[in-house]
């Protein structure tokens, strides 16, 4: 490591240490989708009504049956219902309990789950879609369209305070059109519903489900036991509708308070997978005998955001200056190490190929004119601020670098370092100043405009609000003309560069960790929604 890595790392820790002094007593939103289906498109940026297609799976393993338990390694759960969760080991839990009506795949394509075939009407109004046969909850009792339909008729229900309300607010009606079929209108067309079918927190429950803590799906493994403070254990599904389907026996998802301890523990032999590293972490684990390193591309990204409803990000003139006072690339190379993509204040970043684009430039550092604005803001002295992050992956270590570029332009960054649990609690990270947020990948850009930046946005943490960015997001998310909607895209990334209210300093490659013993393994570009169904031991 270079002697300004060393640099950080040693004020990192000193900024670390007396962030937790000053909480004496002392989660990842959103971290945080009859006529016959069309052809899917060739890149997931243009998910023009996709056919359903089977991922590829890894080949089964010489042994016959299940066989071993898998022990992932992750921070605890916070919410355990699937219409709350956010946290990548809240999804991470829940995609293995439950069932998607449809899922993404690894190359960000639509695939068959629950549902084994689908339809859309020309107009792409309507989509008919044919349940699996034969499917059983975990406690005996049989799948049937009803509950499709009352799983996703509460997740939109405006009053249920529920992330996805606004999500599913462009669905007309649902309904249960035979015992195995569901059928979906829309208010308007959107290019990207059956994304939003996949959403994180779709997962199908049993109609009437009362209890969250019953964890009554039909996914692969079946709840065993579920202790809050250190692990949750589960075990095969033996009713699992898809045939060889899980191949382990179990798995043991083991709680620990950081990253640092998870390794360790991977190092000694007591867990098998560790997932969303840091990039320090994952460089520590190379050359390493009988684990082995994976990486993905990804859109997930940490955004950095001054709330624009007060001051002082009331004043645009104020975040212009923070724009201003960034070296973006020491960022990049400092926090990343190299890996990843420096970002440009825009949550449409590299992976979406078709929509992605630089051709607006992003403001050089320039620290006189950032303190000028400053000034003309009404703080010729600069000002003093309260910088919170959680404390998983390298947010604090953005943040270390964040103070110290600051400080050049005027700014007294005081450094907040909260447990994930914390920050996300209680939706305390919507109403902070300024803070750091982790935003999950997801196979398409919209999801970020519709949650994040609208107007009225369930998460909209800056609370931003630009008639013109709205105008422009809701053509982007319901035209049928791709050249419309790319143009509505690169508008909306110029207007974010311009005078949007967060910063995007880079974008992650996902990283991870399995003992070499186990095979089938595929990572995500949002590593909750990685697939064990697949996975054997193969020693």
């Amino acid at each position: 490591m270079s002697s300004p890595n060393k640099l950080i790392k040693a004020l990192f820790t000193l900024v670390l240490l007396s962030a937790f002094l000053l909480q004496a007593c002392g989660a990842q939103p959103p971290t945080p989708q009859a006529t016959q289906p069309v052809t899917p498109t060739e890149t997931p940026a243009q998910p023009e009504y996709p056919a359903p297609t089977t991922p590829p799976q890894e080949p089964t393993p010489a042994a016959v049956g299940r066989r071993g338990v898998l022990r992932v390694a992750t921070q605890p759960l916070v919410q355990v219902d699937p219409a709350m969760i956010s946290s990548d080991p809240e999804v991470f839990a829940a995609n293995h309990i439950y069932d998607y009506l449809v899922d993404v795949t690894p190359e960000n394509t639509i695939a068959p789950r629950l549902a084994k075939s689908w339809t859309v009407s020309e107009d792409g109004l309507t989509y008919v879609f044919q349940l699996e046969e034969g499917v059983t909850f975990h406690d005996g009792s049989p799948l049937t369209a009803k509950d499709v339909v009352w799983t996703f008729n509460r997740l939109r229900n405006p009053d249920s305070g529920y992330p996805t309300a606004d999500l599913y607010a462009n669905i007309e009606s649902i309904e249960a059109t035979g015992d195995l079929e569901v059928t979906f209108k829309l208010k308007q067309s959107n290019p990207f519903f059956l994304f939003d079918l996949s959403d994180n927190h779709a997962l199908i429950l049993k109609e009437n489900t009362q209890d969250a803590t019953k964890f009554n799906g039909t996914g692969p493994f079946k709840v065993v036991e579920y202790s809050p403070e250190d692990r949750l254990i589960l075990e095969a599904n033996e009713n699992y509708f898809v045939e060889g389907q899980p191949k382990l026996e179990g798995v043991e998802i083991l709680f620990f308070a950081d990253q640092t301890a998870m390794v360790d523990a991977l190092r000694g032999g007591q867990v098998d997978l560790v997932m969303a590293l840091s990039t320090d972490l994952y460089s520590s684990l190379k050359g390493e005998s009988g684990i082995t390193l994976l990486d993905a591309p990804t859109n997930q990204f940490d955004v950095v955001r001054l709330r624009s409803d007060r001051a002082p990000g009331k004043d645009p003139r104020v975040m212009q200056a923070l724009k201003l006072g960034l070296d973006r690339e020491a960022i990049y190379q400092l926090v990343m190490a190299g890996f990843g993509r420096i970002g440009r204040d825009s949550p449409i970043g590299p992976m979406y190929t078709t929509y992605y684009s630089e051709e607006t430039p992003l403001p050089a550092r320039d620290i006189e004119a950032a303190k000028k604005l400053l000034a003309e803001a009404g703080y010729p002295d600069g000002l003093k601020l309260d910088l919170h992050t959680p404390d998983t992956g390298d947010r604090p270590e953005l943040a270390v670098v964040l103070k110290n570029q600051w400080a050049d332009i005027g700014v007294d960054i005081n450094v907040i370092v909260e447990p994930e649990s914390v920050y996300y609690g209680d939706q305390g990270w919507l109403e902070v100043d300024l803070g750091i947020t982790g935003w999950g990948s997801r196979p398409y850009p919209q999801f970020y405009l519709d949650v994040m930046l609208k107007c009225n946005a369930k998460w909209n943490e800056s609370h931003f609000c630009d008639q013109e960015f709205d105008r422009l997001a809701t053509i982007a998310g319901t035209t049928l003309d791709e050249a419309e909607r790319i143009a509505a895209y690169k508008e909306i990334q110029k207007l974010l560069i311009e005078r949007g209210p967060i910063i995007v300093p880079y974008f992650y490659t996902q990283l991870a960790a399995i003992r070499s013993t186990f095979q089938g393994f595929v990572l995500k570009s949002f590593s909750g929604r990685s697939d064990l169904r697949p996975v054997a031991l193969v020693e």
